[in-house]
C-alpha cells in the first residue's frame, strides 16, 4: 500500500540569470500547495551541484532530483512533475484531488 503522507524531497539545481530556473521555482511553489514536498535549491556551479549534475547526467539547469534520483533538466514541465509525484504517492490512476472529490461525494 502506498504511503500518501510521505514527504517528497525535491532538489532544484539552478544558475543565475536562468529563466527556466525561475519557471521551475514557480511550478514547485504551486505544487507545494497540493503535495507534501520539501524543496531545496542548490547552485549547479557549486562543487556539490556539479557533482550531482554529473552523476545524474543533468546537462544544464534547472536540474531536478526527486528523492535523490535525477528527474529532469532544462525547461520544466508541470504536468510531468505532477504525474511523477502522483506515481510516487500511489495515485497512478486517480490523482489525489479526484480521490478527495470521490470520497466527499460518497458521504
Amino acid at each position: 500500500m502506498a504511503d500518501h503522507h510521505k514527504c517528497t524531497n525535491i532538489l532544484l539545481l539552478t544558475q543565475e540569470n536562468c529563466g527556466f530556473c525561475e519557471q521551475a521555482k514557480k511550478i514547485l511553489e504551486r505544487l507545494s500547495r497540493e503535495y507534501w514536498i520539501l524543496i531545496t535549491t542548490l547552485p549547479m556551479d557549486s562543487p556539490e551541484g556539479q557533482e550531482l549534475a554529473t552523476k545524474g547526467e543533468l546537462l544544464f539547469p534547472p536540474g531536478i532530483l526527486i528523492d535523490g534520483e535525477p528527474f529532469s533538466y532544462g525547461r520544466p514541465s508541470e504536468r510531468k512533475l505532477r504525474r511523477e509525484l502522483d506515481r510516487r504517492l500511489g495515485f497512478v490512476d486517480k490523482p489525489p484531488y479526484v480521490l478527495s472529490a470521490f470520497s466527499h461525494a460518497r458521504k
